[in-house]
């Protein structure tokens, strides 16, 4: 009888071991202070025009062809 509770106390501490430490090994560190924020207005805002206008000269060429 001593051994069964000997045995289901070991368990038991394993399985407390075993829940603790994957929770450190899981858990993430904490964020910087400040990201340092890099703006996306200049260089972005030429690309989505220019991919609009070259978008829009394909669009009229496919228009003022005349299916054969």
């Amino acid at each position: 009888m001593k051994t069964k509770h000997f045995l289901l106390f070991v368990l038991l501490v394993l399985i407390i071991i075993i829940v603790s430490v994957s929770t450190e090994v899981l858990g993430q560190p904490a964020l910087p202070s400040a990201p340092s924020q890099a703006p996306i207005d200049g260089g972005l805002g030429l690309l989505a025009a220019a991919g609009g206008a070259y978008g829009l000269k394909k669009l009229r060429e496919k228009k003022g062809k005349n299916p054969s």
